[in-house]
């Protein structure tokens, strides 16, 4: 291996010692095998300086210990310490496909336009059950208009160019729901994303994960997108952030209704339909709320 690695893998961990194992084999294990891997161990109290010992011995394992500041901090520190032309985040508690690696980098090869690429992602439970490949619908070139809706860039299976991080900055250090969206909505004003159609990676869904939790996660993503639209007013047409808008207000209303709560799913109706009502999408939303409140009516 060269002094400077070709890409640069950060694994920001708190407390996961039972699940890092896995995540850094699966690091290990790629076919491609020109990287440095970067754990930061961001506080942990559980055994995680120990286990790590027995990685150190590999020279392309760094390890780097702070105290807790958030995953945003740890994720900067690790680049920080990076060297690689390319950049690369894993979880602690999620884990790789061999060819992850390899597979990244001749999307690179094959579209030399593009500055991130990302990919899809099978999702397992606590014990690494498979549950199914997450299927939301990812796009390509300029994501912006779409992306303001939903996040739909997974974190795990990015690989960015290095002159990204060193032209726009990390990640928002104070923010703890939502680094990741708030960072490829920044990167999507300037750079261009490239979806790769393959499962890079497995992401775990655990009860004790913050992505768990959706209410806090819809609250943090709101404030985001309005921050963003006006730290960044020429990032979209005016029609463009009104259906980008309307489009999350719906997201929103059917999260309330689906949890019990229609006169909040009405109130994030009214949003969407008063940003775009040339849209379907309110009308579909309006319909059925009519419907649950029918049912609840009948009761």
């Amino acid at each position: 291996m060269s002094s400077k690695p070709r890409v640069s893998v950060i694994t920001p961990t708190f407390n996961r010692a039972g699940y890092l194992p896995i995540a850094v084999e699966s690091v290990l294990a790629q076919s491609f095998e020109d990287f440095e891997l970067i754990v930061i161990d961001d506080g942990s109290t559980d055994e995680t300086p120990e286990l790590m010992k027995q990685y150190l011995a590999d020279s392309r394992v760094r390890y780097f210990q702070q105290p807790n500041q958030g995953q945003s901090v740890a994720r900067n520190r690790g680049i920080a310490e990076s060297s690689g032309e390319f950049i690369c985040f894993l979880d602690s508690d999620n884990a790789w496909v061999e060819s992850r690696l390899a597979s990244a980098l001749q999307a690179f090869e094959a579209n030399p336009q593009a500055d991130i690429v990302y990919g899809d992602y099978m999702v397992i439970d606590a014990e690494g059950r498979e549950l199914g490949v997450n299927r939301m619908k990812r796009y390509s070139g300029r994501i912006t208009p779409m992306l303001i809706h939903d996040n739909f860039v997974s974190m795990n299976t990015t690989m960015t160019r290095r002159r990204c991080f060193e032209e726009m900055g990390g990640f928002d250090s104070n923010d703890r729901l939502a680094e990741d969206y708030g960072l490829w909505l920044r990167f999507s004003t300037q750079y261009t994303f490239h979806y790769l159609p393959e499962v890079l990676g497995f992401y775990r869904v655990m009860e004790d994960q913050i992505s768990t939790d959706k209410e806090s996660r819809f609250k943090a993503n709101e404030q985001l997108i309005l921050e963003f639209l006006k730290s960044y007013p020429g990032a979209l047409s005016y029609s463009e952030r009104r259906h980008g808008l309307s489009r999350f207000y719906v997201r929103k209303g059917r999260y309330e209704l689906s949890s019990g709560r229609p006169g909040l799913a009405s109130k994030e109706l009214a949003r969407a339909l008063w940003l775009n009502p040339l849209w379907s999408g309110p009308w579909r939303f309006a319909a059925k709320l009519a419907v649950q409140l029918v049912r609840i009516g009948a009761k």
